[in-house]
């Protein structure tokens, strides 16, 4: 009985350790993750000339605007795309900058992504996307990054941002076990730490809504937890974790890690590897067709996704099938293809699903953005109940006259 009092001191400092470090960061991922549930609906709402096409008359093939984007601008190089628009909706470019031959470094551009109308080929917008900036046009793509790396500048070739919030989710994971362990601290009155106090307000609400809050929410908590932990640290913390459980399958990435990358642009051609992808997809039995392609220059892959028109973000499931080809020489490197593998790939391919929500559709993403705004008030409340006790510290201390 009593080394159960101590370690629920222990517990209780833990958390409100965490709690008091953590608020503000878990505040700010809370409502970001609330409002990039829905990034793209509201970002058409908020820029629908980034969305909305102007021209008039049939689309033309997604490679060929992207070669005359290309054109238009010799100094980027299309970095993904959808090859297919939406009908009356542009087609969404991310662009990179080349290497300038005289400096050896890359170009200034100045914009990062493209709206362009399929019909006309024209440009109808241009933006940073994750610049630093509450514009209209960029609020979106701030709150995103915002939401996983604070906008954080990078250091030492290290995502500070990232590396913050990951170190974050992995304290986190442990405190979820931490607060529940301190939510019921009797079995005999375990009613009690799922009871809200409505009509009593104040105070005890305020504690209510962050100890039964937090208990009826504890298992969606801790999968947000998990997941952050993926979405940030994967490569240094999930792999060598669930690989310690389960066998991995490499990835093409990791495949190709630690390999020279011959310089200069890519001997394939996005055209071509999108010729070569769909005839592999086809000898594997895919149904559906190629929907984007994206070029990693860094590994020397160019990737390739299959799903239907309107299904690029994977709503509903594990997400979309990918072929990875080489760059340089055309041939397959390797594949991901949600829902096959091990239990570890499984279990790794359903993070960002989980995370975002989308492995139920809509109904899930709406359930993430509830749980964002858990978090924040969560969050919110611990500060309150934390002040109140301070006050109520000082009360007791303060010196009669």
């Amino acid at each position: 009985m009593l080394r159960s009092a101590v370690l629920r001191s222990w517990f209780v400092k833990l958390h409100r350790w965490f709690g008091l470090g953590a608020a503000a960061f878990l505040f700010i991922a809370g409502l970001t993750g609330a409002i990039i549930s829905w990034d793209h609906e509201l970002d058409a709402w908020l820029n629908p000339r980034f969305y909305q096409a102007q021209g008039q008359g049939p689309a033309r093939p997604a490679l060929v605007l992207a070669a005359a984007v290309e054109a238009a601008e010799p100094r980027a190089r299309v970095r993904f795309m959808p090859l297919e628009a939406e009908p009356g909706q542009t087609l969404m470019m991310s662009l990179e900058p080349r290497l300038d031959p005289a400096t050896g470094r890359p170009y200034e551009l100045g914009y990062n992504q493209v709206a362009v109308d399929p019909a006309t080929g024209d440009i109808q917008a241009r933006r940073e996307w994750g610049r630093a900036s509450l514009s209209r046009e960029n609020l979106l793509p701030f709150l995103y990054k915002l939401h996983y790396s604070l906008h954080l500048p990078k250091a030492w070739g290290i995502e500070l941002g990232i590396l913050l919030m990951g170190v974050l989710a992995i304290f986190w994971v442990f405190d979820c076990f931490f607060a529940l362990w301190i939510s019921f601290p009797s079995l005999a009155s375990w009613r009690r730490s799922f009871a809200l106090r409505w009509r009593q307000g104040g105070p005890r609400l305020v504690f209510d809504l962050h100890r039964s809050g937090g208990v009826w929410a504890w298992l969606l908590l801790l999968i947000l937890a998990v997941t952050s932990v993926s979405m940030n640290l994967n490569a240094q913390v999930m792999r060598p974790l669930v690989s310690r459980f389960s066998r991995l399958t490499p990835s093409p990435f990791e495949l190709r890690a630690g390999r020279p990358v011959p310089s200069g642009e890519p001997k394939v051609s996005m055209a071509r590897a999108v010729e070569l992808a769909r005839a592999e997809a086809r000898r594997r039995g895919w149904p559906a067709p190629p929907g984007g392609v994206f070029l990693s220059a860094e590994t020397g892959l160019w990737g390739v996704g299959f799903f239907p028109l309107g299904r690029s973000h994977g709503d509903g499931g594990l997400g979309n099938p990918w072929l990875y080809l080489d760059a340089h020489g055309g041939e397959t490197i390797g594949a991901d293809v949600p829902g096959t593998g091990t239990a570890g790939d499984i279990f790794l391919q359903a993070m960002f699903p989980l995370h975002s929500g989308r492995i139920l559709g809509w109904p899930g993403r709406l359930l993430v953005s509830l749980m964002g705004l858990a978090v924040a008030t969560l969050s919110a409340t611990g500060i309150l109940i934390w002040l109140r006790r301070r006050r109520a510290i000082r009360r007791v201390l303060q010196p009669s006259s």
